[in-house]
């Protein structure tokens, strides 16, 4: 029997290469489109790779009428907060203009189910935490403003074509596969896990933490970290909710839980067994108190339950693939 096939842009990358795993133990062909600006060829290993880019209309087309997918999983995005402030019209040229050529090749090549890698920014600063999906988006940044806008091109879409879409918006996503076979590797690296166990590592000399005087019980910023394993499973959920004739939706997808930059630390030196000096740096302008997510609709429209949540799992599933990464990088690896 042919293995049903779905089209994954951004299947290079930690989250993307992740679900393409997960959708070949499920029975499906992951096809990865990629540029390999920010992904690894070496990531690709549970299906074929297809190099592109997401503004090329034309090569996606021909990638959808070559591959025939059921639905297409969309990972392809600039990420990185910062650089989105520095330089917001890449980030609206590669996430906003790359998210329209993909929906009008989709619209051209009569796929109509879509899969869309949200986040947590489209809310900014929510007024109240566990943040619910019902709460007003307001992004403070360039990122969160373009995944806002690719929201509402789906929403239209759907509303004129007929897509059908399932938007997942993931808190801080973490951990790493837990046979290490891949995992996070972003260069520059900006999340708080990897940056602390590369000073566990001794690649860095130490982990600066931002503020310590927020209202939270040790006073450092408190976030909500979802094991990748535990995001890949909800995207599978999420397609078969579609390939099934299901409503689109818009789900939260995070721990739960929250976890204070102190106690991520903690974690960190338990686990390793190794020393992770930290300094005490400024507060960062923006950082809210507290940013946890409410998954009850996840847990309700989806029948979504997490496997991997605790901290110290996501944190020693990350040790194991980052060792074995600085050790022995593959080949592409940048």
């Amino acid at each position: 029997m042919t293995k049903p096939t779905i089209l994954v842009t951004g299947g290079a990358g930690f989250i993307g290469s992740q679900v393409c795993k997960t959708l070949a133990a499920a029975g499906f062909l992951p096809v990865a489109y990629d540029n390999l600006s920010n992904g690894y060829a070496w990531a690709v290993r549970w299906g074929p790779l297809e190099r592109g880019d997401l503004r090329d209309g034309a090569g996606l087309r021909d990638v959808l009428r070559r591959h025939r997918p059921a639905a297409v999983m969309h990972f392809a995005a600039l990420i990185e907060v910062g650089e989105s402030v520095r330089d917001p019209a890449r980030f609206y040229d590669t996430n906003v203009a790359g998210s329209l050529s993909l929906l009008e090749a989709m619209r051209a090549e009569g796929v109509d189910d879509l899969i869309f890698s949200s986040t947590a920014a489209v809310y900014g600063m929510p007024a109240h935490t566990p943040v619910v999906e019902t709460l007003p988006l307001r992004p403070i940044n360039p990122y969160g403003v373009t995944k806002m806008v690719i929201e509402s091109m789906l929403a239209d879409y759907a509303a004129a074509y007929g897509l059908r879409f399932g938007t997942l918006r993931y808190f801080n996503a973490a951990g790493g596969d837990p046979e290490a076979d891949i995992g996070e590797a972003h260069d520059p690296e900006s999340h708080l896990i990897p940056l602390v166990l590369d000073v566990a590592l001794g690649v860095r000399p130490e982990i600066a933490i931002f503020g310590d005087d927020y209202p939270t019980p040790d006073g450092t910023c408190v976030r909500d970290y979802i094991h990748v394993c535990d995001l890949a499973r909800a995207h599978l959920l999420a397609l078969r909710r579609l390939l099934d004739g299901g409503e689109s939706l818009t789900v939260n997808l995070g721990n739960g839980a929250g976890h204070s930059v102190r106690e991520v630390i903690e974690t960190a030196r338990r686990v390793t067994g190794h020393p992770v000096p930290a300094r005490l740096a400024p507060p960062r302008p923006g950082d809210p108190p507290v940013l946890v997510a409410d998954c009850a609709r996840a847990v309700a429209d989806l029948g979504w339950r997490q496997e991997r949540a605790a901290l110290d799992v996501i944190v020693a599933d990350a040790w194991r693939w980052r060792q074995r990464w600085r050790a022995s990088p593959p080949v592409d690896a940048r």
